[in-house]
């Protein structure tokens, strides 16, 4: 079955009905799990039942907290037969584990499934914080030898989850952990990157949660799936054809192009006042899914944090992998286990501290596993105040400075043809989920495109020392288009040197080598159409040279002596963004087949991505 990769609480079967209301002692498990299962369905305040399953040590001798999951992928019914890898260093301080299915999955009532982020005011309103406060409320009084003290944590869409339990925290919750959350579905992560919808993304993963109540699947019918979407017409036409209703957010998001109150109230974050629970946010540099939303819930939380109990952590991961040995960056390894180290030096502790009592203190603004060097760092305070701002320039001839450009520099220029899409990778492209191909695309060598003559790209000299980026990066195009709307897709990237490892003569070894791979360090796209404003789209004035600002995230790389920097410059990433038409039109998501139009865009004098230099 496809489906998002699943996260640490998760076991991943669908579970059986259930209706009873305590919890069912005892339920039958295989002799050597470690655990004993028990079930429940807990009520909410509007008197919908959850599905619930609480996994407690079979060698549990004294009360201990709880760690509570919750998940629209479904609980498993069955205890495991050991302790899932992903848990060992939890459990080996004592936990009672607790699993839900949210609201409108599987066994649990009060559907349909809606992916609300909303945080709902008024008399009995009822939204995932009042579903987490009410079954903590309800494991505290009724899991038998429980301390009274619950953490919650998970990755993706559980993330978020254990996130949104913080905008009305039980006093009982006393540790979370929002690993890969996400904040806003407009601006970022799963659905749009600022205004731009995540095709594929949203075609496979919503419609998978709203379907059916368990985890459907899209009906490709056949492989490669960039000609699939291609000829399968707008975002529009998808829905015509293949939901037809069945999936109320890909409709929604057709029906809501811009960012306006729809996307506003579901942006969670805005109820987190004063920071009182300590939080372990957890991101991915390379999350290919939520990479940016545990980033802006920790900025929310040190706006109001005296305590300092808003934590950062960040690594070379893509989404969710750090809950494994994380010891490779997609095709580059790095020898060290970064995922089993956050596991065991960094989430078990902070837990540890916050539920068990035991260890110091957590105390730190960003740990992080720094890319390049390979190397765990920790920041007391982030931003790093040392980090300086550096401009690293554009130029007409194809090269890369920290020089600025000449004055009267020339614009380089290529056509955007929405019929030809720049690929988002290699192509012929599989389905969404399969893996590794999706997990680790934003990892890939971007060779594959460096012949198209819809690509720029623009390259350094050789670096003759080390270059340090720790911090916030951004691009600022200088750039025009003969249309009235446009895509700009910028990529910072590491090349490495021809170099890098030898090969031997072996027939296929250097092109199966590392020698001058193109590692993306940040992507990201701007669509011209929210320029001036998210909440109204305006039509570009064509060949009009503005400024384009692109925010490329947090990172923390460093830029090996040998290696150059590339930045690429080009107009579509498909099928992960949906096609610009390049002429613009009311809504985007209703284009016309008449209405995609070959585009001149050029770069122009003046175009630099910022860099945190740090010394």
């Amino acid at each position: 079955m496809k489906k998002r990769m699943l996260v640490v609480l998760a076991l991943s079967t669908a579970a059986l009905p259930l209706t009873s209301a305590p919890a069912r002692q005892g339920q039958t498990a295989p002799s050597e799990s470690p655990f004993i299962l028990e079930e429940a369905m807990i009520p909410m305040r509007d008197g919908a039942k959850l599905h619930t399953v609480i996994l407690r040590p079979r060698n549990q001798t004294g009360p201990l907290p709880i760690m509570f999951g919750r998940t629209p992928y479904g609980t498993s019914n069955q205890a495991p037969r050991s302790i899932p890898a992903s848990w060992a260093a939890l459990a080996k301080d004592g936990y009672i584990f607790v699993n839900q299915d949210m609201r409108g999955r599987f066994t649990s009532e009060g559907g349909p499934f809606t992916l609300s982020t909303e945080i709902k005011t008024g008399k009995g309103a009822v939204d995932e914080a009042t579903d987490a406060y009410d079954s903590i409320d309800w494991l505290v009084k009724h899991v038998a030898n429980n301390n009274g003290k619950v953490g919650m944590f998970g990755v993706s869409y559980p993330g978020f989850a254990a996130a949104a339990a913080l905008a009305r925290p039980h006093p009982a919750l006393k540790a979370v952990s929002p690993q890969a959350a996400w904040i806003d579905y407009w601006m970022n992560d799963d659905l749009h990157r600022y205004g731009a919808m995540r095709l594929t993304y949203a075609t496979d993963w919503v419609s998978s949660l709203q379907m059916a109540k368990d985890n459907w699947e899209f009906p490709y019918d056949r492989f490669d799936t960039y000609q699939w979407f291609l000829e399968a017409g707008s975002p529009a036409d998808i829905e015509a054809k293949y939901f037809k209703g069945g999936s109320p957010r890909y409709r929604e998001m057709i029906d809501h192009p811009d960012y306006d109150d729809h996307w506003k109230k579901q942006r969670w974050s805005d109820s987190l006042k004063r920071t009182t629970v300590p939080t372990l946010n957890v991101a991915g540099y390379w999350d290919q899914e939520d990479p940016w939303g545990s980033w802006k819930i920790f900025e929310k939380q040190k706006q109001d944090d005296p305590k300092g109990l808003s934590l950062m952590v960040a690594g070379p991961w893509a989404h969710g992998t750090w809950r494994s040995p994380a010891n490779a960056l997609g095709r580059i390894p790095f020898g060290v286990d970064s995922g089993t180290q956050f596991m065991e030096q960094v989430e078990a502790p902070f837990f540890a501290y916050w539920l068990h009592g035991k260890g110091t203190k957590p105390d730190y603004a960003l740990k992080s596993f720094q890319s390049g060097s390979w190397q765990w760092k920790t920041y007391a305070k982030y931003p790093l105040p040392e980090a300086k701002a550096t401009s690293l320039y554009l130029h007409a001839n194809g090269s890369l400075s920290f020089d600025a450009p000449a004055a009267g520099e020339a614009c380089r220029d290529y056509v955007s043809d929405p019929a030809r899409p720049v690929p988002f990778r290699v192509h012929p492209m599989s389905a969404t989920y399969a893996t590794p191909d999706w997990r680790w695309w934003e990892a890939e060598d971007q060779r594959f495109v460096d012949d198209r003559p819809d690509v720029l790209s623009y390259a350094s000299a050789p670096l003759d020392a080390d270059l340090t980026i720790t911090g916030n990066v951004a691009a600022k195009l200088m750039a025009s288009t003969s249309g009235t709307d446009s895509d700009f897709v910028v990529k910072l990237i590491d090349v490495f040197p021809e170099d890098y490892e030898q090969t031997g003569r072996q027939p296929g070894a250097y092109a199966r080598s590392l020698n001058g791979y193109e590692l993306p360090i940040a992507m990201e796209i701007r669509r011209g159409r929210y320029l001036q404003s998210f909440e109204k789209a305006t039509p570009l004035v064509p060949n009009q040279v503005i400024a384009w600002d692109v925010p490329l995230r947090d990172h923390d790389h460093v830029f090996k002596k040998g290696h150059r920097l590339m930045v690429q410059v080009q107009s579509s990433w498909f099928p992960v963004i949906d096609r610009n038409p390049q002429k613009f039109v009311p809504n985007i998501y209703k284009a016309k087949p008449e209405d995609y139009q070959k585009a001149t865009q050029k770069v122009c004098s003046g175009s630099a991505v910022m860099l945190p230099v740090v010394k």
